[in-house]
């Protein structure tokens, strides 16, 4: 594609609506205003296994995602000319996300679908090889992708427009930003223990919060697996029914054809009990989704903590250094010192010492200030731009939930009125016997 292709792809423009592309997210609500997904539909189409050697030369079978981008001018224009495509590995997708976490920490980045499956129910395969357990993760890449592309400050990086377009040296791109530095640096910074005096509440509260949002979520995902179990239990008992109705019937003349047929009846009701299970594991990994948001969210405000934190050390350094210079200046120790107290042993140091030391100060005391108003500038950007995506993550956490809970709800409700028509179907038999 061309370079000015590129360039008037990654344009923005607030006014126009977006198309939501990638069929996990079409009737979910996506984040309004987005610039790339104003000009390119994006798509995980599919997933292939393969093998090859890992870094230490061992061979390895390994799982790659096939992205599809297509120009929406194209779209619009009725050309129905192929996508553009690539492959990329579950570890590619992990790489932007976390490029994408160093390079914009204000911004609570979408999480990617979980690497082994976790909260099942049991007779569920949790090998990552599943095909049924690729399938989701496959919907969960895209949903990734999509809500990356929609946010109105990610969508226009270069490096996901790369991660989209560029099928070969891509890492290398990535690699050359030198986001590791910055990404070891913040991985020391987060596991620091330190207390900060006078932290924004909101950020506290939000803190709080993503801590009881996890732990519900938690609760709610194991809740979920428990019923599952014994939903899964209840339907293949009625294959217990299919099978002495059946066995009964040819022991009896007039009632044969009754008992037969609500045989028929139980045991494609207790079959049907997989594709239910399963496709209720999709409204399970749209929660694990929030369960994995909630520790994004946690960044955010640990982020915060730590600006706020390095602003108070960088003020109560500035506060010491200029104490320093009015006792210097003043001849008046207000604090015990180590060098007060060698002053009144050996005497006053010569004016020379105390010219030159008054100087550094004074230099000091510039950096000092100047430290201080770059720490203040950048505590209040983050906690503004921090705060205004957390807003919108409030609202599209609001809708999503909402959403998959009332369909979860109706799959129940439709779950329930299927087994009362097995039974009322059974009733039918038995009448006409």
């Amino acid at each position: 594609m061309a370079e000015d292709g590129r360039d008037e792809l990654l344009g923005t423009d607030g006014d126009s609506e977006p198309l939501v592309a990638g069929r996990s997210l079409r009737n979910k609500g996506v984040e309004q205003g987005c610039s790339l997904l104003r000009r390119m539909e994006i798509c995980v189409a599919e997933a292939e296994k393969r093998s090859g050697r890992n870094t230490v030369n061992m061979q390895e079978i390994f799982t790659v995602y096939l992205i599809e981008t297509r120009s929406m001018e194209a779209v619009s224009e009725g050309h129905n000319s192929a996508p553009d495509s690539l492959w990329r590995r579950y570890s590619e997708f992990e790489l932007l996300r976390s490029y994408l976490i160093v390079t914009y920490p204000h911004v609570v980045v979408a999480p990617l679908p979980e690497k082994r499956a976790e909260f099942v129910w049991h007779k569920l395969s949790a090998d990552n090889m599943d095909p049924d357990f690729v399938e989701r993760r496959r919907v969960g890449l895209e949903n990734f992708l999509v809500r990356v592309a929609s946010h109105s400050v990610l969508s226009n990086d270069k490096i996901l427009y790369h991660f989209l377009t560029e099928e070969h040296g891509w890492r290398e791109v990535v690699y050359e930003t030198g986001f590791q530095a910055k990404a070891e640096s913040r991985l020391r910074a987060l596991s620091a223990t330190f207390r900060v005096r006078n932290t924004d509440k909101r950020f506290m509260d939000m803190k709080h919060y993503s801590d009881e949002l996890q732990s519900h979520t938690s609760q709610l995902l194991r809740a979920r697996a428990r019923v599952a179990d014994r939903l899964y239990g209840v339907f293949k008992v009625h294959g217990n029914y299919g099978r002495v109705f059946s066995e009964w019937s040819a022991i009896e003349k007039e009632m044969g054809d009754g008992l037969q047929s609500a045989g028929h009846h139980m045991d494609a009701y207790a079959a049907s009990i997989d594709d239910i299970l399963e496709e209720e594991e999709h409204y399970a990994d749209q929660l694990k989704e929030y369960l994995s948001y909630a520790e994004a969210l946690r960044a955010v405000c640990r982020k915060h903590e730590l600006t706020q934190f390095e602003l108070e050390m960088a003020s109560q350094d500035l506060i010491s250094k200029k104490q320093q210079r009015e006792e210097l200046a003043t001849g008046i120790v207000r604090t015990f010192s180590f060098k007060g107290m060698t002053n009144k042993l050996f005497g006053q140091e010569a004016p020379e010492q105390r010219e030159a030391r008054l100087k550094l100060l004074e230099e000091l005391i510039a950096e000092g200030e100047d430290t201080v108003k770059e720490k203040t500038v950048e505590c209040q950007e983050h906690v503004e731009r921090a705060w205004v995506d957390m807003q919108r993550f409030e609202e599209q956490k609001d809708k999503d939930l909402r959403e998959a809970l009332i369909n979860y709800a109706v799959m129940q409700i439709s779950m329930c009125k299927k087994g009362i028509q097995v039974w009322s179907n059974a009733k039918e038999c038995f009448i006409k016997m």
